[in-house]
């Protein structure tokens, strides 16, 4: 019998692994697709996250931050975002005393620097490429594996992402949304040293974004209607390429196409994160508009809420109490009340921006356009949100 089995061993699964096991608990974690091992010769992945400020300190709280800047990742220091050139607001870390707004990381390379801080533990288990069949919940857990293995768990933790195995089979509700656009990520080589800016500009038909990485690689993220991404995506190289150069700003340095892949936009909201000994974490409990990059740093939220109200418990109840049944309600509603009401609030906030910066009304452009200008010139706005997209607020 495990004390705690996490669902889902990516970044904010494993997170959670970690921040338990540190806590003295014995871990179980299933993850289906384990990462390919790291080599320095690998091309940039895909799957790429906009890390902020708090979220490096929770990994640096962890121990894992070490394997992963041992690893690749780019710092940035600027920020731009418009929609006229003369409507432009830029962010500079230099105005608020910071080194850096953020790092623009690969997933696979958060991750592995997790299993690696986890390696350290012996009290966490990996169940390693392997499916859930079914869970069965009531005062403690019981999870099947594909692979005939049975798990026995007193709590069990939901990070097994948007369509979440274990949120099903607690039968926790959801409310949400399909958007009507979807996004092309490009993977792009330019010829330049790595750029320390990412920048994002709106058109009528969306935002198209530069996301710096490592040794000159970038990448593109270009939302559009799915029948226009499945066109682009059908288009040669060279041809996607024009496209680009004719869709995206001048900003854009000259570039050598590499990958391409579409994501869907999809926002979900679980109606509540925990049920008995059941929780939800990271995009089993929420997922948001991807449009400022805030989604795995909301799950990083999560984390650290969950183990802060965990915390608090331990200071008054050993290991074993924690875990009662009778216990689970006092610290996991201190969680669910920190987080859903944050999580809600930029959910909505990414959709306002995206109602309003994603459309050709005359009157709303003048009003963001507007926003835009004096937002730069005020140093005190600028700061603030520099603050807030850093995690700060």
């Amino acid at each position: 019998m495990f004390d705690v089995c996490v669902i889902g061993g990516g970044m904010v699964g494993s997170a959670m692994a970690l921040g338990l096991g540190q806590l003295g608990f014995s871990v179980a974690v299933v993850e289906p697709y384990m990462p390919q091992p790291f080599e320095l010769s690998q091309p940039p992945d895909m799957r790429v996250s906009a890390i902020s400020v708090t979220s490096q300190t929770l990994l640096d709280d962890l121990g894992a931050w070490s394997y992963i800047k041992q690893m690749r990742l780019c710092p940035y220091k600027r920020l731009s975002v418009w929609d006229k050139p003369e409507c432009r607001t830029d962010f500079d870390c230099a105005t608020i005393g910071h080194s850096h707004l953020g790092h623009i990381i690969e997933n696979r390379i958060i991750q592995l620097g997790l299993h690696q801080a986890i390696a350290d533990l012996p009290n966490v288990t990996f169940f390693s490429n392997t499916k859930v069949v079914d869970i069965e919940s009531s005062e403690s857990s019981v999870i099947n594996l594909s692979d005939g293995q049975t798990i026995r768990a007193k709590l069990l933790v939901g990070a097994d992402g948007g369509n979440s195995d274990v949120r099903n089979a607690v039968n926790i509700g959801v409310q949400g949304w399909q958007y009507q656009q979807k996004a092309l990520g490009i993977q792009i080589k330019t010829p330049f040293p790595q750029q320390d800016i990412t920048w994002q500009k709106f058109t009528a038909d969306g935002p198209v974004a530069y996301l710096p990485l490592y040794d000159g690689f970038a990448a593109l993220v270009w939302y559009q209607s799915p029948q226009h991404i499945g066109y682009l995506k059908g288009l040669s190289k060279e041809k996607l390429k024009q496209q680009i150069q004719q869709s995206f700003p001048a900003d854009l340095v000259d570039f050598d196409m590499l990958e391409v892949a579409d994501f869907p936009l999809t926002r979900m909201h679980a109606n509540q994160y925990y049920k008995g000994n059941t929780v939800l974490i990271g995009d089993a409990a929420h997922t948001i508009n991807p449009l400022a990059g805030q989604g795995v740093n909301l799950g990083f939220k999560d984390v650290s809420a969950l183990l802060s109200a965990l915390k608090e418990e331990l200071a008054v109840h050993d290991r074993s109490a924690v875990l009662q049944a009778s216990h689970y309600s006092k610290w996991l509603k201190k969680y669910e009340t920190a987080r859903r009401r944050d999580n809600l609030m930029m959910m909505s906030a990414m959709d306002l921006l995206y109602s309003t910066f994603s459309n050709d009304n005359v009157p709303l452009k003048l009003l963001r356009n507007l926003g835009l200008t004096l937002a730069n010139k005020s140093g005190p706005i600028k700061n603030k949100v520099m603050k807030y997209a850093m995690g700060f607020a």
